[in-house]
């Protein structure tokens, strides 16, 4: 005999994406009926969570909404209920599905974000002592903290940290008071972060309801809520390419507070699936967009202050709502007109409208930095990353425009397309798929302004990575691997040969060194033209500026630094 708690939800889930009035007045029923049963099944309970996150971000119409948000509120309940019952809740941790009202996340969270947890949570967070499984690595920082600790903890077996600690903390708490031990070093955030992520020590986090994927939400809830009464937007139904094409979007600043207030739910959202995303934890709230694509989406993108800014690529992250709810986010790395682009939608999501969500960030962005060739890794794609062979994300992107750089598997990709359009009913192989995933894959828009002089396969063999390793070989023999001595001689070299004598600011220094070891390989660099080295001298100033937008602009319009660029992470 059938489940019919299961039986509701296979209904529920069926009608989710079906937008007639006759289906919403069925979605209903089912909400109000499902208000009345007892849940003792985990895997059923997160079904069921997942199918009201799904419908209060993409609802039919207020009643459903209303109905799906009331069963949310009372989930902290239902799982107590079954923790009380002595039900095992192991399922709860799965990063896919982390982060329920009622549930806590423990992971080894790093300095930073442990930092802002204090901050921002504290009564909520709290050494976990029984994941903690290597303590020997605390007898090397402990005893600066703990006098006497050396005495145990370089020659006992078996030392009871957590003891040592609750006797040096006195009346603080044990987190509060470690942590702020770290933060009082005489050492840089970086040396400190590097100190303590070194510890592995594992943190509790037991969010209130705002703060978990069941109550997260923009503040203030939408006023204006997107009521779906048609079937969604389809793949099939985007032109990426002609979405790219389309006017800029308009863009608001927000203030800094408002600013703030959205990278803590970026940073909440990630945290609760046990991820990290550098332009979350770094970001700037001074320069946080909101671009409203309509159909209740919002996206805000952010950028990184400039101490923080990698030296060669900019860095940008996006988060993106709809109907108020976090339903994904977007991270971009860009060098030229080039971005590598990492998008995800949270699994909970992608029964809704992926591509148009997907093709409308990329339009943001094009706009916003004036990129237009935008490139995947293969993991995106599922090298490595079972999660995408079973989503046919090679195939997402391909039907979009994305080409394999590698020629062996693009020759099989024409291969896999002949088979598809003669052979109804024909599927890629995972095997063949876990092939295809082994290229990065490019798009390539037409160079709509005319001013990149870009052609289609320029950037097919560029990785930053290439020119990095240059460095270290050119370091190597150079300077004996001496960082320190080499950056500075790069720099040194690089200010004589632009030829300028400004005092640069502390925070164009700190990317300023790494930035002219990467110069250090262009050999004929003393040859360019005075206007082509104060060009470069402003592409430099542009990296500290407010935003990475101008330094990325200025480097597109700078032919000769554009082609040394492509032409060193090539070789």
């Amino acid at each position: 005999m059938s489940n019919p708690i299961n039986h509701l939800l296979d209904q529920l889930d069926e009608l989710k994406s079906r937008f007639g009035s006759r289906e919403r007045g069925a979605i209903e029923r089912i909400l109000s009926r499902l208000s009345q049963k007892k849940m003792d099944d985990v895997a059923a309970l997160i079904r069921f969570h997942e199918i009201l996150l799904f419908l209060c971000a993409y609802p039919q119409g207020a009643r459903v909404r209303q109905l799906a948000e009331s069963q949310l509120r009372s989930f902290s309940k239902r799982v107590t209920a079954l923790s009380d019952a002595e039900v095992d809740l192991s399922a709860f941790d799965n990063p896919e599905i982390s982060g329920i009202a009622g549930t806590a996340v423990v992971d080894t969270f790093t300095f930073y974000i442990v930092r802002w947890l204090l901050k921002l949570h504290p009564t909520q967070v709290a050494f976990d002592w029984d994941w903690f499984d290597d303590e020997n690595r605390l007898a090397e920082t402990w005893p600066r903290f703990m006098p006497l600790l050396d005495e145990d903890g370089f020659v006992e077996a078996n030392v009871p940290y957590a003891d040592w600690l609750r006797a040096a903390k006195g009346r603080t708490k044990e987190l509060p008071w470690l942590f702020q031990r770290f933060e009082l070093l005489a050492k840089s955030d970086r040396e400190k972060a590097e100190l303590y992520n070194s510890q592995n020590l594992f943190v509790s986090w037991r969010p209130s309801y705002r703060a978990t994927r069941t109550g997260m939400r923009l503040p203030g809830n939408p006023r204006n809520i997107f009521y779906h009464r048609e079937p969604l937007i389809q793949r099939r139904e985007i032109s990426l390419r002609d979405e790219l094409k389309k006017p800029a979007p308009v863009l608001e600043l927000l203030s800094r507070l408002q600013g703030e207030r959205i990278l803590d739910l970026a940073r909440e959202a990630s945290t609760l699936r046990y991820r990290e995303l550098y332009g979350f934890t770094h970001g700037d709230p001074r320069r946080v967009l909101k671009v409203n694509i309509g159909r209740g989406v919002d996206i805000f993108v952010m950028g990184v202050p400039p101490g923080k800014r990698l030296p060669l690529r900019a860095y940008h992250a996006a988060m993106i709502f709809k109907n108020g709810v976090p339903v994904g986010y977007f991270e971009g790395l860009s060098i030229c007109e080039r971005m590598e682009s990492g998008f995800n939608l949270y699994y909970t999501f992608r029964d809704g409208e992926t591509a148009w969500l997907y093709a409308h960030t990329l339009h943001i962005f094009r706009h916003l930095l004036g990129v237009t060739v935008f490139t995947l890794d293969p993991y995106q794609i599922g090298y490595e990353n079972e999660e995408g062979i079973e989503s046919g994300a090679f195939w997402f992107y391909r039907k979009f425009g994305f080409r394999p750089t590698s020629p062996a598997v693009m020759k099989l990709v024409l291969n896999e397309e002949k088979k598809i359009a003669t052979r109804s009913g024909y599927r890629t192989p995972a095997r063949t798929l876990r092939k295809l995933a082994e290229s990065p894959m490019v798009f390539e828009l037409d160079d709509v302004n005319g001013s990149l002089g870009s052609k289609s396969g320029d950037w097919d063999r560029f990785q930053v990575r290439k020119i990095g390793l240059a460095v270290q070989r050119r370091m190597a023999t150079t300077h004996d691997g001496d960082a320190e001595k080499f950056q500075s001689a790069a720099f040194k070299e690089l200010m004589d040969v632009i030829g300028t004598r400004e005092v640069w600011r502390y925070a164009e220094l700190s990317t300023v060194p790494a930035f002219a070891a990467a110069l250090s390989l262009v050999l004929d660099l003393s040859k360019w033209s005075d206007a082509e080295k104060r060009a470069l001298a402003k592409v430099i100033h542009a990296k500290a500026g407010l935003d990475e937008s101008n330094y990325l602009k200025l480097m597109q319009k700078h032919t000769r630094l554009r082609k040394t660029i492509i032409n060193l992470g090539s070789q």
